[in-house]
């Protein structure tokens, strides 16, 4: 069905984007703009980039715009004054933005960051776009078992866990033999771990297929991207943890393959770009077009793979450490990671030091479990603070 055919025939669907100015935020106002009849805004939000926001408030006329930097709140109010558009600021009101009664959540906030809020729109059971895959490595088990208290919805929007929610047969997960996620290599593909010492934050951040925010960037560098998404995997499809693969594939076509018992290996293909998955999430259950490059097999010519060099990048290692050890380890990882992350893109660490980090923080701090979002909080803020003591004292 066209969606001009649902936007005559169903009210709008109402719409909140957390995280609205970044790469995944925009390309959803870029698909949202495309068709505003089938789409109402409820809320914009975002961290402190006040113009961005301000200039798709004024657009998409929301409800609210919100801005988690409290010292940017005069600067967005000044903006929007005039516009009706309501205005606020601080982490509350992120969370107050995914309370809205929106029907469809975009879950765009990077990092940790993003927990709160897409929680808050799990428990008034919304449908909630995942693309913050912080939030299932932090919280995968809290996240779950609140998802089926309130009967939300999670479908997942990064381009590798999408590509496997098409193909994987919920009914029958017993016949999946594993699932194999692909990874472009990044920017440093093919390079020995002693060519990587250099490595300034210019060259991390200028991936050759992607256009992401820094900080998905240099995880894609480091390959802890792909490690990020082994967990958040683990716990949005019913395999084990040893059923989930690996495979560099530095083309970006095939997103990710299900492998099934009798052999047939199932692979949705696309251009990379992020407008195909955003737009499955958004008319899902339906379809609806999307202004991406249509897929020429015979131009690209050759697709190839090869398997990941973990000596070189370890932090994929790492990563599958984490999910096997469990309790509060994913977590840590995370927090000690994006830390690492920041002071790498600031010059305060060298690239290979951002995986050592990790490392260092999960050796410093004993293994617990964690069973309510006040654990992992506490959790988060002990791994951020020894993180962050081991690159200042490296220094």
């Amino acid at each position: 069905m066209a969606i001009g055919a649902i936007a005559a025939e169903a009210p709008p669907r109402r719409i909140t984007i957390l995280g609205s100015t970044g790469s995944v935020g925009c390309n959803t106002v870029d698909l949202i703009e495309r068709n505003p009849k089938a789409y109402r805004v409820e809320a914009l939000t975002a961290r402190n980039n006040v113009d961005a926001l301000a200039d798709q408030a004024r657009r998409l006329r929301p409800k609210l715009a919100a801005v988690a930097d409290e010292g940017s709140y005069r600067d967005l109010k000044r903006a929007l004054d005039g516009t009706g558009v309501r205005v606020a600021a601080g982490a509350e009101s992120l969370a107050e933005a995914a309370d809205l009664p929106a029907d469809w959540v975009m879950a765009a906030i990077v990092g940790a960051a993003g927990l709160a809020p897409t929680l808050a729109a799990v428990r008034r059971g919304a449908v909630v776009a995942l693309a913050n895959k912080e939030c299932l490595v932090c919280a995968g088990d809290v996240m779950l078992s609140e998802v089926a208290k309130h009967g939300a919805t999670l479908l997942p929007v990064d381009s590798e866990h999408n590509a496997i929610f098409q193909v994987f047969d919920f009914d029958r997960p017993e016949r999946v033999e594993r699932i194999i996620l692909t990874a472009s290599g990044g920017p440093f593909h093919g390079r020995d771990r002693s060519a990587l010492a250099d490595v300034t934050p210019a060259q991390a951040v200028a991936h050759p297929n992607w256009d992401m925010g820094d900080k998905i960037s240099v995880d894609s560098a480091t390959m802890m991207n792909k490690g990020l998404e082994v967990i958040e995997a683990f716990h949005l499809f019913p395999v084990g943890k040893d059923q989930i693969e690996v495979l560099v594939h530095p083309q970006s076509v095939i997103h990710s393959m299900v492998a099934y018992c009798d052999g047939s290996v199932l692979a949705q293909l696309g251009a990379p770009d992020m407008r195909t998955p955003i737009a499955y999430t958004l008319a899902w259950p339906d379809r609806i077009d999307a202004p991406v490059k249509w897929l020429d097999l015979a131009e690209i010519g050759q697709l190839t793979f090869e398997r990941p060099d973990e000596a070189a990048f370890p932090a994929l290692r790492v990563a599958r450490e984490v999910l096997h050890t469990g309790g509060d380890a994913p977590t840590v990882m995370n927090a000690a990671n994006e830390v690492a992350v920041h002071g790498f893109l600031r010059g305060r660490l060298g690239f290979l030091d951002i995986v050592r980090v990790v490392e260092e923080t999960l050796d410093r701090i004993p293994r617990q479990s964690v069973r309510a979002l006040d654990d992992i909080y506490q959790v988060d803020a002990e791994a951020r603070r020894v993180a962050e003591d081991l690159i200042t004292t490296a220094r």
